[in-house]
């Protein structure tokens, strides 16, 4: 069984481009969404990511739609926690190939770090 894990690295979900993710007023607040919106560069990519390290400038601090965690994806999804691990997995599979392709060394290793 496969167990979902972020692979450090990657960023592929700091590819914050609204025109991807039409139904982000769904899950996100009024709030939220300002704040979302906030951090998406001119590039679509999430303006607190750092490029040369790709890693998060603000992780520690990084906003709650940031953070995979059971009672979030509850919240914002529905998804339960037993269905979170099988969710997580194929969100982030979907975001790489969208970001960098199904045959990119990202999903390479997010398939080899996950046991899938």
């Amino acid at each position: 069984m496969a167990n979902w894990q972020c692979v450090k690295q990657c960023g592929a979900c700091c590819n914050l481009d609204p025109a991807d993710r039409p139904d982000i007023e769904d899950y996100l607040s009024p709030a939220e969404l300002e704040q979302y919106l906030s951090m998406v560069g001119e590039d679509g990519w999430c303006i607190n990511f750092d490029h040369t390290s790709r890693e998060c400038r603000i992780y520690s601090h990084r906003p709650r739609f940031c953070r995979v965690d059971p009672e979030i994806f509850q919240d914002m999804y529905g998804i339960e926690s037993e269905e979170l691990n099988d969710f997580a997995i194929d969100c982030c599979r979907q975001q790489i190939e969208g970001v960098y392709g199904d045959r990119s060394l990202e999903i390479l290793r997010f398939d080899k770090a996950i046991g899938f």
